[in-house]
């Protein structure tokens, strides 16, 4: 599959996963680096003929997340509920993962996904 054909799927798999992890609409812009709500609508829909590159990137970042979370823990709601609670880890510093990484963009969610895939080793 090229990039363009895997934009569709990979929207749709991130509104589900942004679903369970209850993120506010504007930190689901914010973690898709998306410029206004208009195109964060647009992309829901389904509208996603000429998504960029990075956004790509964003999505592969948030579904290693949650794979990463779902091998950790066995129970669902505990798996997705790690994404709000706050950590004391260093690297969150006492914000929720989804804070950091609204906050930070995907620099947060690549420190994320390095810090989870340490915890599986």
């Amino acid at each position: 599959m090229t990039e363009q054909e895997l934009a569709g799927p990979g929207l749709r798999t991130f509104f589900r996963i942004s679903e369970k992890w209850q993120m506010s609409v504007v930190q689901q812009g914010s973690l898709l680096g998306c410029p206004d709500q208009g195109t964060l609508d647009s992309w829901r829909r389904g509208d996603c003929a000429h998504l960029h590159r990075d956004v790509l990137i964003r999505i592969s970042y948030v579904l290693g997340i949650y794979k990463a979370l779902h091998t950790i823990f066995p129970n669902e709601l505990q798996a997705d509920g790690w994404m709000r609670r706050p950590n004391s880890a260093p690297l969150f510093a006492g914000r929720s993962a989804i804070d950091l990484v609204a906050e930070e963009g995907v620099e947060g969610l690549a420190a994320v996904r390095k810090y989870l895939d340490a915890q599986l080793d």
